[in-house]
């Protein structure tokens, strides 16, 4: 199988069998969003929709994120990843959005990155979600899950990144990014993949790999 046919068979099965994947992290508004992909970095979405619902009553809107002391962000927060980095980031973003943007959530992908703590994964996610940016997101899941199945060799997110969109079209990269993120969070997974229950193996280079490595006509 070539890589046409490869990414061919992987988008024909997603836009199937899930035409609209929704993030899986809770969220009401722009700032809502943006804080929890900005929490949920190295950590699972399950922990940040746990955290969130006291962080937002406590913190209504950026306005109040915005005069709030790193100390009592830490407070609310202290149950994530790197919490003490992650306080002060949400800290700077609201103050930077507040002062710059009239305390509205940028859309526009070089206006995220200009706010503290927002790097180009988060920037991608945001704007693909709430402006249907023709952008993929790459994270951990779908940096790993596109080099197992074949989608890239790149060796950093940004060249997984380029790969992912020169080849897929730019009315499903806002998609893909989540079937690629689902398909790793609950079948590729990094320590230990369910290929036995993958319904994209056909697809799949490593499982091509694995195919013919145990094939009897394998060179021993």
């Amino acid at each position: 199988m070539n890589i046409e046919e490869r990414y061919s068979g992987i988008l024909e099965y997603f836009g199937q069998k899930l035409p609209d994947p929704k993030p899986e992290l809770i969220f009401k508004d722009d700032y809502q969003l943006l804080v929890a992909v900005m929490l949920s970095a190295q950590c699972t979405d399950k922990r940040i929709n746990q955290t969130t619902p006291a962080l937002f009553e406590r913190f209504p809107d950026i306005q109040a994120l915005a005069k709030a002391d790193v100390s009592e962000i830490l407070e609310v927060i202290k149950s994530v990843s790197y919490p003490n980095s992650k306080a002060a980031h949400l800290s700077s973003m609201a103050r930077k959005a507040v002062s710059d943007f009239d305390g509205r959530i940028p859309r526009a992908i070089p206006e995220l990155m200009s706010l503290p703590g927002v790097g180009r994964k988060t920037a991608n996610v945001v704007a693909s979600v709430l402006e249907n940016a023709p952008v993929i997101a790459v994270d951990t899941h779908v940096f790993r899950v596109a080099r197992r199945l074949g989608l890239s060799k790149g060796k950093t997110p940004e060249a997984v990144e380029k790969d992912l969109e020169r080849r897929i079209p730019e009315s499903l990269r806002p998609q893909a990014h989540h079937w690629l993120l689902l398909h790793g969070r609950y079948i590729c997974k990094a320590a230990r993949p369910q290929c036995g229950h993958c319904p994209i193996a056909n697809c799949c280079l490593s499982a091509e790999r694995r195919s013919s490595a145990s094939s009897p006509l394998a060179p021993k």
